[in-house]
């Protein structure tokens, strides 16, 4: 990337990644360092993994970045409060652009970014980039290769936005209540709206690749559920069609799980026919949860192993979390949007850590 201080003072942006440290930070970092175009004044890596012994993050940052770059102490509180240290820590710059760690910048990705920022209006308050995910070319892709790829539509992404800071300052930034990489985006798109600015599509493009992931994934992620509550106690019952969010299974998953608790209890209790009818319920649920994983897959004796297991394990997952979200978000109370202009609190000042170059 070219120098800091090429692009006009209103098209100046700086670059925050919240980071676990995952090998794929080298790759993002090199790839933003390689881009074409004006670079970011600075570079805010927020160190969000828990204390413990641990290797620098200084290996990954090239030389070219190095003198741009700030190391921002995390907390291990999640990518929502990761974010708010980073680009309250970035300075006094017009905009702020989010990375993830996993992400690649596309090889024109600065001056795409210029162009995007140029066309923005006073009231733009956020541009997203265009999010690729590389699937497998000789077969068809597994479950959780098929649910990387939604990322690839979803709006108001993270792992490649651009948000103006006055934008961010007037509404408060993050809400830090979500704790994983779920809904925080989505949060923060809505209450951005609310607040009268509007959000738009970019040209740039990014690639998100399928990063490895245990046989397990798809019954962790179901702790989506509880953020999902969260959000329908901020926005309301059909928060999800003004983000364009997917709805999902959930009520599937709760009628699957019912059906199965129903059944167990008849059996104890007794009640032979009850129980087999409602057994009956919950195989059929499961068989057709799992039937709707499998037919679109590779077909390979793992991926279907996996699928019919984890199908299984779902449903009752989901109801787990989406039970504990109900309990801790109990006294959530809805969102009251802000006017457009309105500032947030002063923010406590972030401990900023410089690189050597």
């Amino acid at each position: 990337m070219t120098a800091p201080d090429a692009p006009a003072r209103d098209a100046e942006y700086a670059v925050v990644i919240p980071t676990l440290g995952r090998p794929s930070l080298g790759a993002c970092l090199h790839a933003l360092a390689e881009a074409t175009g004006p670079g970011p004044v600075r570079v805010v890596l927020v160190d969000d993994r828990p204390d413990a012994p641990r290797t620098a993050l200084t290996a990954d940052v090239p030389p070219s970045l190095r003198a741009r770059t700030v190391v921002v102490p995390g907390g291990a509180r999640g990518p929502a409060a990761a974010r708010n240290l980073g680009w309250r820590a970035a300075g006094d710059v017009p905009w702020i652009v989010f990375l993830d760690d996993d992400v690649v910048p596309g090889p024109t990705w600065g001056d795409d970014l210029t162009l995007d920022l140029a066309a923005a209006t006073e009231r733009t308050a956020g541009i997203t980039a265009r999010i690729q995910v590389p699937l497998p070319a000789d077969r068809r892709p597994t479950d959780w290769e098929r649910n990387t790829a939604g990322l690839a539509g979803a709006r108001w992404i993270t792992a490649d936005m651009a948000y103006r800071r006055a934008a961010m300052v007037a509404v408060g930034g993050f809400d830090e209540r979500f704790r994983r990489a779920f809904r925080e985006d989505a949060d923060l798109a809505l209450r951005v709206l609310d607040a009268g600015w509007t959000l738009t599509g970019g040209r740039r493009t990014t690639t998100h690749p399928v990063r490895p992931a245990g046989r397990w994934v798809s019954v962790r992620l179901q702790a989506g559920n509880a953020d999902d509550v969260l959000m329908t106690r901020l926005h309301g019952r059909h928060w999800w069609r003004r983000a364009e969010a997917p709805r999902g299974r959930l009520p599937l998953h709760l009628a699957v799980t019912g059906a199965g608790v129903t059944a167990l209890g008849c059996a104890l209790l007794g009640r032979q026919r009850a129980a087999a009818a409602f057994a009956a319920t919950w195989l059929a649920g499961t068989t057709e949860f799992a039937l709707a994983r499998i037919l679109p897959g590779p077909g390979t004796r793992d991926e279907v192993l996996t699928m019919t297991v984890t199908s299984a394990l779902v449903p009752p997952a989901a109801t787990w979390h989406w039970l504990r979200g109900r309990l801790v978000h109990r006294k959530a109370r809805p969102h009251t949007p802000l006017g457009s202009g309105e500032p947030a609190t002063a923010p406590r000042p972030a401990v900023r850590e410089r690189l050597r170059s």
